[in-house]
């Protein structure tokens, strides 16, 4: 199950669980669709892997299933 990552790793733009502007690689690394087109060249900086958007959980299933409250912020790494 996806962790749903609260925000973008680059920027720490807030990223709710329905947000279409979310982006992860095949770890789950988390990006906005910003830092992914403007900064990353759609490269993950962590892995090197690409980018998809991340899949939306139905809301009725965010109570049983609750996304991730743990941000992760790395300014540093962030370039493509």
């Amino acid at each position: 199950m996806l962790l749903l990552k609260p925000s973008c790793e680059c920027c720490d733009v807030d990223l709710t669980p329905d947000s279409a502007e979310a982006m992860i690689c095949t770890f789950e690394c988390t990006f906005c669709r910003t830092c992914v087109s403007t900064k990353l060249n759609g490269v993950c900086p962590n892995c090197g892997g690409n980018f998809s958007q991340r899949p939306v959980r139905p809301a009725k299933l965010l109570k049983q299933f609750p996304p991730s409250d743990e941000r992760v912020h790395k300014p540093d790494g962030c370039v493509g």
